[in-house]
Parts: C-alpha cells; structure tokens; sequence
C-alpha cells in the first residue's frame, strides 16, 4: 500500500492544531481499511463510532429511575422489534446526520427483501438491493473477496459507503431478521464524497489494492517507512528471568515478532504462553501500557493458534504485531519467565520515525484480564467488563477467551459501548458470535483481517474469537466502558478471560496491572462432582445437562438470589442431591421449584424412600416460580442424606424436554 502523502500529513498536522477541517477522498477512506498508523492519531473532537443494529428494543435505561431496565432482552430482530420505527410500511433500520462513512454490514439471515441507502437527503437510493446482494458478491462494487464473504454462518461487507449530510436505511418486511451497520462521523466542517455504486476508476483501484493487502494479511502487512529500522535480540530466559529491549528517540514501533519453540502437546504449550508474560513501558512511565501473557497478546490463548490477520498472527515461525506503537523518548520492552523451565527465545523489531508529532499520538495499550472491574449496578449482572478506562483514546478491539467445559452455546450475550459517559450505550450489538462476525454459534474455525476464531472445541472446551477495529476503532474524548453479555456464571462453569487493546493520551486512567502467574495458568474450572449449583449440592452428574441459570429475564424478583439449579434430564432419571447434617433432630425441608411448558412431572425421594405425590410443573404461559413447597419434617441422624429427584413424566400437554427447575433448598432444624 501506498504510503500516508505530503499532502495528507499536512492535513493530520493541520487538523491536530485546529487550523483546517479535512477533506477525503473515496481513495483516502478506502486506505483507511488498511491503515494501521491512523487509528493511534487522538481523536478530534466530534469524531464518534456507532451502531445501528437489531437489538431488542425493551432493553433500556430509565432515567428518572437511574435503573436499567430488561437489560438482559435478548428477543433481537423481529421478535424484539429490532427497528427504529415503520414508515409508509417499511422499516426504519438506521439513521443519521453526517458527514459521515459506513463501515461494516453484518447480518446472519439476509432475505431478498430490499435494503435501501439514501444519502445526503436524496429522494433515490443510493444503493438498492435485496439484503442478500449485499453479501453474495454478485453485484459491484460488493465484489471484492476480502471485503464481502460469508464465513460460519455470518455475512460481512466491509466496503466504505460515504455520505455527507446525512444516510437513512429502510428496508423491506421480509429483509431478514438481524443486521448491524457500524459507522463513523466526521467532524462538523469535514468533507467527504457522496458513495455512488458506479465508482470511478480510481476509485475502484483503490477498493482492489486494499482488498490485495487485506487478502496477503499476515507478518509483513505494515507499511514500510524511511528509516526505518530492523533489530533483532536473542534471550535465554531462565525461571524467574527477566530481559528488556530498550528503543531511543522519537520513533514508533512498527512490526514486533517473537520466534520459540513451543512443546507440541497442548497442554504444555498453553501453560508456557502463560508462563512467559510481555510488559512494555512508553517514555519512562511507572507502569507498563502493554502487559499480556506472551501468546495471549498475538491475539489468541490459550496456546500458538495459528491464524493470520491484518494487526495480529501466529504462523509456524513467528508470533507477529503489526499494531502501530509511537513513542516520544523511549520504548522498554520487557520478557518475564515465571515458570520453571528456562525458555528460549528472539525478539525481532522493526521501527522508525513517526510521521507526526509525538503529541498527536496516542500510546498503544493492551492488557490481559478476568472479570476485572464488572458492573456494579445489579440489573446489569448480564454485562462482562472487556475494557473500562478514562482519557482520550481509540478502542482497538479484543481477543476473548472462554472456558466452556460443559459445553452448549455459550454467547447469546450483546456487546454494549459506552463512549464519554454515555448511560445508554452508542454500540449495542445482537450476540456474541454476531460482533466476531459470524452467527448462529457456528463452531467451524475462520481467519480474517479483521475478525477471528482460533480454537472452537464444538463450542465445549475452549473457544478463542477476536475482533479488530481497524478503520471503525472507537474514539473517546473522555472515557470508554466495553462489555459484552456473559449469561452463564463461573461456577457452571463458563469463565471469560480477555486482551483488550486500544490507545490513550499520556497521563490517562490505565486501571490494569499485571496478573500473577497463579491466577492466569490452570485457572479453568474443572467439572467436578459434587458441586454446588445455585447453593444446592449435586452429588454426580445426571443424565442430561445440568447447570445454574440466572432468572433475571423471568421476573427475578420471584427467585432467591435470581438464580436457579436447571436440570433437562430424561424420562426416569434421577437427580441426587446432598444434605450434610451435623447434630441429630427433626428438620423440615422446604424448596420452591420452577414452572415452565416444558417442564417434566418430578416425584421425591429421601435416602430411597417415596416422599410427597408426583408434581407437574408444566406451565402453559411463560416461566414462573412455586409458592414454597414443604417436602415434610424428618429424623435425620449426622452425616450425608440424599435427596433424590426423579423425573417421572410429563404433563400431556406439555413440550417432551422433561426440565427441572429448583431455586433453593432449606433445612431447617424443628424446636419442636
């Protein structure tokens, strides 16, 4: 790719001290897809990144409650009205004023209803297809391999639509049912193209040398700079060893790669790129911007995933960085082996002058975390923290690892951006999958410049996805909180861990440290029995699936502590559950269960004898709470009991997936 003009620096220069509005080109936006320099110059002020997407809309925040409401909906597209509003019968999927550029189209079920563009207040469209042409690479110019494509099950289009004033999207009842677009607004004064499906031949050229660079994605895919300079340094780490590589001057960091041998057998392997741990130090600053676990910061962990993308990799040579890093006096680099094997390993640097002032830049952070700094409102217990932090800055994007050993999908939940103290969030997504770029919680594997899944068991074991924002990075003049929805709580047990990378001025709020070895190696939980689900203990694993569920979106209020044990076992099987008694008497045993339409007949029994008659809980309309249920008084002498539930039937009328519901299980000691 070409390289940032004369004429272009100026304009970043004449921008950064107020003295011009820019002025693009469709040649300029479409190098911005490939520009990794660009996302660490500071935001100017009135520069956003939004979504529009097919959320459910009875998720809210109240303002004169301060409360957020329904906040774990999750009824997206038509189901949850996932529009703005129905005009002249069609609907109303996005709006806004510009000067602008949209960036990305996703959605997982395009139909051939019609979407229409309409920009800067035309009476026609200017683009108008059905939702599938968007994706399918039959109409120009959403020809190009590397910027529109299907992959597990997600549809993705990434060709800059530009507008001025203003850009509307409508659409036909039968478009699909989800979609995302994501977009950018300029500041006021900016000056952009109006996008026209009949681009010129510039125009097209410059589409094709970005598909080019994006389809070659890999170690090399940074734009070579005068000056530039390549070092290389080669360390043997012995335990508890640590080695720095120490840059001078006014210079950025353009491609960072690591070559080691890593054992073969996974397990090893993962517990070595945990192990070893990369700090990196701007200008003499107390703490590190950059501190990762070594394999987590290439984008993937656990372990040497092999995958290529546009800022980050890891081949059969090298782990690589392509990610822009400025500096204005120094860079320290620094490898820590806090395991117990000595680790050979080289470092190889490529840096030069940067092309602005330091103090246009933005440094580069990246920092590896577990359920740091989640929510503390309660009727948010739904949203996972991926990046809290305070200054101006660009988010970047994410690597998120998932630890889910008992398999079943494990990513209903949305991504949730709060820019600048927003209390509603400007992004707000449709799912897990849906923001990595792909649907319908397909395990299969895929590597893309922007997006990735690295590892995907059969979404059981470990699941590594990532998704970068390259040319739609998130620009904060004053804070950023990313989360993305976790429905499954840790002792299920589906455990989050996560690398988030963005960019901050100097002397913002960087609130993560270095995690010790202990709580980043063989943190995943194992499943073992007994366990305790929702405060119950369950002996061993029964027949089916067998969990705790969070009953926020079932009228939580109706549930102790909003959690329930969930089983959905088989006709005749049998749940057993512990009663640890320590003194001898007469305890009264009390549970309240749950109802729902595919909810089984369960039948009760205490060390293998038949309490209470059979109990249907089938429910025609909707999930409801018991009123507590008393299962009697007995002797019970010191030790284990065993409560048994066995599913015996169910309610003729009901859905065959013979589920069990209980919320608690008291035992209280009788005085009388």
């Amino acid at each position: 790719m070409k390289q940032i003009s004369q004429a272009g620096i100026l304009l970043l220069v004449l921008m950064q001290t107020g003295c011009a509005q820019p002025s693009y080109t469709y040649q300029d936006l479409a190098d911005r897809l490939t520009d990794l320099e660009f996302p660490a110059i500071l935001p100017a002020k009135g520069e956003q990144c939004r979504q529009w997407s097919s959320y459910d809309r009875s998720s809210d925040y109240d303002e004169a409650t301060g409360k957020y409401v329904n906040w774990d909906a999750n009824s997206d597209g038509f189901g949850g009205l996932g529009w703005i509003r129905i005009e002249d019968g069609k609907l109303v999927l996005a709006e806004m004023d510009g000067p602008g550029c949209l960036w990305r189209i996703w959605s997982a079920t395009p139909q051939s209803g019609h979407v229409r563009i309409y920009l800067d207040g035309a009476s026609e469209p200017a683009v108008d297809l059905p939702f599938e042409d968007y994706f399918s690479g039959r109409v120009q110019p959403f020809t190009r391999s590397a910027l529109v494509y299907h992959v597990a099950s997600g549809k993705n289009n990434y060709t800059p639509i530009p507008f001025q004033k203003s850009c509307k999207i409508v659409a036909d009842k039968n478009y699909g049912e989800f979609h995302h677009f994501t977009y950018t607004l300029f500041p006021k004064g900016t000056r952009v193209p109006t996008f026209s499906m009949n681009l010129s031949a510039e125009e097209n050229e410059a589409l094709d040398q970005a598909n080019e660079f994006l389809e070659q994605s890999g170690p090399h895919s940074f734009r070579s700079s005068p000056d530039q300079k390549t070092e290389t340094f080669t360390f043997r780490l012995e335990p508890g060893q640590q080695e720095a590589v120490r840059l001078e001057g006014k210079r950025a960091i353009l491609s960072l790669k690591i070559r080691t041998q890593v054992p073969e057998d996974p397990e090893p392997q993962r517990a070595m790129l945990r192990e070893l741990a990369l700090q990196i130090f701007w200008d003499g600053e107390p703490t590190p911007s950059v501190w990762t676990p070594l394999g987590d910061f290439f984008g993937t962990g656990p372990g040497a995933n092999r995958y290529r993308s546009l800022p980050l990799g890891i081949t059969e040579e090298e782990f690589y960085s392509n990610w822009y890093m400025p500096f204005e006096k120094a860079a320290q680099i620094e490898l820590i082996n806090e395991g117990s094997q000595t680790r050979p390993l080289s470092v190889e640097i490529t840096h030069a002058p940067h092309t602005l002032a330091a103090s246009s830049y933005g440094r580069f952070h990246a920092k590896w975390h577990r359920d740091a700094f989640l929510p503390v409102e309660k009727e948010r217990w739904i949203d996972w923290t991926l990046l809290k932090t305070s200054g101006r800055g660009r988010f970047l994007g994410v690597a998120l690892m998932i630890w889910n050993p008992r398999g079943g999908w494990w990513g209903e939940g949305d991504e949730k951006f709060f820019v600048d103290g927003e209390k509603f969030p400007s992004t707000y997504g449709t799912g897990s999958e849906d923001y990595f770029g792909y649907a319908w919680s397909d395990p299969a594997l895929f590597q893309r410049p922007y997006h990735n899944q690295t590892i995907s068991e059969g979404n059981k074991g470990h699941i590594s996805v990532n998704r970068w924002h390259i040319m739609d990075n998130i620009p904060f003049q004053t804070s950023f909180e990313g989360t993305i929805e976790k429905y499954f709580s840790n002792q299920r047990p589906t455990q989050y861990a996560c690398t988030a990378y963005w960019y901050q001025a100097p002397g913002g709020d960087d609130p993560y440290r270095p995690v010790p070895p202990e709580e980043r190696i063989d943190y995943t939980t194992q499943l073992t029995y007994p366990m305790d689900l929702a405060g119950i203990l369950v002996l061993e694993k029964p027949a089916g699936s067998i969990e705790e569920q969070h009953m926020g979106s079932f009228r939580a209020d109706k549930w102790r502590d909003d959690y329930q044990l969930w089983w959905v076992g088989q006709l005749g099987a049998p749940l057993k559950i512990g009663i640890d008694i320590k003194t001898p008497g007469t305890y009264n045993l009390t549970t309240r269960l749950t109802k729902a339409a595919d909810y089984g007949i369960v039948r009760f029994a205490l060390d293998g004898k038949k309490i209470l008659e059979p109990i249907d809980l089938y429910h025609p309309d909707g999930v409801i709470a018991t009123q507590e249920i008393n299962l009697g008084k007995f002797e019970l002498e010191p030790g284990r009991h065993i409560l048994t539930v066995e599913i015996v039937g169910t309610n003729p009328a009901a859905i065959k997936r013979y589920m069990f519901g209980m919320d608690y299980l008291d035992v209280q000691q009788s005085l009388f």
